[in-house]
């Protein structure tokens, strides 16, 4: 008799993160009956924030978000699974890549997991209520009227302060010597503050999923201008009214580029004792197949441009991948060096107290400009 081997996974509690991959382990389980794959969650909050060194050490199996790589990768705590997938497997998923998806978790040379979910800033808005805001001069009309919610609870006021600036043609963290020139970022904080001097204060305390929730029970509000996707939100029945996502608003001359890049991969422990079937596991969840049936299929949202442009995935969601395609294929790659979560950290409190009058856009940039410098020390 074969002996049943059992794996822990660690992601996060939303039902787009804890379901599909729970249904993955079930599938999974069926086809490899000697094989068990138990997933614990942890929240939003806990997702962003907790060292992945800390979950390599209890778990065999992560969902991991592409900024916390370069504080782990090459030091003994994801297993590099260039060194144990094929050549063709790893290719076909790049070839399969929504934008820049795939390589965000490839560096140092290794590829440190796969992408199982796309996801960046997009733009929110309640079609039964509006239609979507093509410009941030509309952003900021909808703002002065009191219909617009705005993520703004940390880290996303930088990430709505990276969107702006590559949206405008100057993306952040080109030089290791600053996050970006001090007179660009003084506009994109002209362009900020024209829109949250006038949101609701709560906004300062909100996630994503807090703003998509007031968009989806209340009336008075109808639009947030940078929001990461979360599909469950479009389909019937999750909440009492849907929300349609859409390309994002420009500021530039571009189109709807520069979007701050989000979404989650799957890593696999370099402490596991299983180190192939990790890997196996990771490749199907990854792959096109799995991604375009059981994972959509599961309350997942897919990381993989098969399913993307799928019409039977995107059926289900008034065509939240086909109507933000562009803004993914487009979006812009934060920083993975060793040090940065620390700056993304700080970073998010400077932002914040700009938009809260605390400091000048002018004290902000010196400010930024030098915490970067200083995350590569």
């Amino acid at each position: 008799m074969s002996t049943t081997i059992h794996l822990k996974g660690m992601t996060w509690s939303d039902p787009r993160g804890y379901d599909p991959v729970v249904a993955a382990a079930h599938a999974f389980s069926q086809k490899h009956p000697n094989i068990s794959i138990t997933w614990d969650k942890r929240s939003l909050q806990g997702f962003e924030t907790t060292p992945v060194d800390e979950l390599a050490a209890a778990y065999d199996l992560m969902i991991i978000d592409h900024p916390h790589v370069g504080s782990v990768a090459g030091k003994g705590h994801l297993l590099a699974l260039d060194e144990h997938a094929s050549e063709a497997s790893l290719a076909a998923l790049a070839n399969e890549t929504l934008g820049k998806s795939y390589i965000s978790y490839n560096l140092h040379g290794h590829q440190w997991a796969l992408p199982v979910d796309a996801a960046t800033q997009v733009q929110a808005c309640r079609p039964d209520l509006t239609e979507r805001a093509t410009t941030w001069a509309q952003i900021v009309d909808r703002a002065r009227e009191g219909t617009l919610l705005w993520a703004l609870r940390s880290p996303h006021t930088l990430m709505n302060f990276y969107t702006l600036a590559a949206n405008i043609g100057h993306p952040c963290g080109s030089s290791p010597d600053e996050i970006v020139n001090a007179q660009v970022g003084e506009k994109v904080f002209e362009a900020l503050l024209a829109v949250s001097d006038h949101v609701d204060p709560m906004c300062f305390d909100m996630d994503p999923i807090a703003i998509l929730d007031v968009m989806a029970t209340e009336d008075r509000f109808h639009t947030s201008p940078f929001i990461y996707l979360y599909k469950g939100y479009s389909d019937a029945a999750y909440r009492p009214h849907r929300i349609a996502f859409t390309d994002i608003p420009t500021l530039g001359k571009s189109g709807p580029i520069g979007s701050a890049l989000g979404g989650t991969g799957l890593a696999v422990s370099a402490k596991t004792k299983h180190p192939e079937i990790c890997v196996d596991f990771a490749l199907w969840v990854a792959g096109a197949d799995c991604q375009s049936t059981l994972y959509t299929q599961s309350n997942g949202q897919p990381g993989n441009a098969v399913a993307w442009g799928n019409e039977a995935v995107n059926a289900p969601v008034m065509d939240a991948y086909f109507n933000t395609r562009q803004t993914h294929e487009s979006a812009w790659l934060r920083p993975r060096h060793d040090g940065y979560m620390g700056f993304q950290e700080d970073g998010s409190t400077i932002v914040n107290d700009v938009l809260q009058h605390k400091t000048t856009p002018a004290n902000a940039m010196q400010a930024l400009n030098a915490r970067y410098a200083a995350s590569f020390a």
